[in-house]
């Protein structure tokens, strides 16, 4: 069919459509008098409702402490575009003296560490911030929500000083209008995950010590809307609701729906698709005694608001 004998039928369609509703009309007499609502009115209303994508969120935990599992739910809301376990100043990464560098062609801060005439990491951050921006720009021209997942364990939780650079929330600061949420989980539990993952890059690897880095992290993320695990597992769809209120995303309940379909890296922790608390695992003899004797942890739990 060409493009005219298309048109033509289409017309006819419309005019037979508007036949019909004009019959409608006149069936109902007095009882049409009152207009339908504009779609196009509606689609306005919530395209006017709808929070702004400009800028870039940001969400902040330690590992093992139920981030990844939130994480997942807010990349599952509308237009969310999710980057997870993002530190451009991490060394985690780093290659050992005397073995190949690994294959990373896409990769250009590891690039520009690895190079025979090194960089500082200003310009690392510089690399960093200019990559993101043009994501960032693109992304909300086109209505979308641009959403980092931070990697803190880099940080705060390996054999480098905590205090010899800028946090993501910092850097992300200095160049973005910025929304940002801090989740947390009872800190003896995060630890025991931890611990049982293999994942103590520190020394000494204790619960004292763990706190200390714990209330480092916090301290660097002062005055950041807080948000329990726990709350958000007793009542996902009430949490997840504020959660996007924080951060200023369009909230859908469908979203706990379709979270397993969300990829994600540092996917570790709980399988299959149910939301709920769980109980504790259970506390070998050594822990069960730190919990006790470690002046850092007590204080950590008094900040975070949870039994010690």
């Amino acid at each position: 069919m060409t493009d005219a004998r298309a048109l033509q039928a289409l017309m006819g369609e419309l005019e037979q459509s508007l036949a019909l509703l004009g019959d409608y009309r006149q069936g109902q007499g007095e009882l049409s008098a009152e207009p339908l609502p504009s779609l196009l009115e509606q689609c306005q209303a919530l395209c006017d409702t709808r929070p702004d994508p400009e800028g870039v969120r940001s969400i902040h935990h330690f590992a093992c402490s139920g981030g990844t599992l939130i994480t997942k739910c807010l990349g599952a809301l509308p237009n969310v575009v999710t980057l997870s376990e993002v530190d451009p100043l991490s060394r985690m990464q780093a290659t050992t003296p005397g073995r190949p560098l690994a294959f990373a062609p896409t990769d250009l801060i590891r690039g520009l560490r690895h190079a025979v005439r090194g960089v500082d990491e200003d310009m690392l951050v510089a690399v960093f911030t200019a990559g993101l921006r043009a994501a960032q720009e693109r992304l909300n021209a086109r209505g979308h929500y641009l959403l980092l997942r931070d990697h803190a364990h880099s940080q705060f939780c390996t054999f480098e000083d905590p205090e010899a650079r800028p946090t993501l929330h910092d850097i992300l600061q200095r160049g973005f209008a910025l929304r940002s949420l801090v989740t947390v989980r009872h800190p003896l539990d995060s630890f025991l995950s931890l611990r049982s993952n293999g994942w103590i890059h520190f020394e000494p690897g204790t619960l004292e010590e763990y706190s200390r880095r714990y209330i480092r992290f916090m301290e660097h993320h002062a005055g950041v809307p807080l948000v329990k695990y726990e709350d958000f597992v007793a009542d996902p769809a009430a949490v997840l609701e504020q959660m996007s209120r924080i951060l200023e995303l369009p909230f859908s309940p469908m979203a706990l729906d379709i979270l397993q379909v969300v990829p994600m890296s540092g996917d570790s922790g709980r399988s299959g698709g149910r939301i709920a608390p769980r109980p504790r695992r259970q506390l070998p003899p050594d822990l069960d005694a730190a919990r006790h004797d470690s002046p850092a942890y007590a204080d950590l739990c008094e900040r975070l608001f949870y039994e010690a």
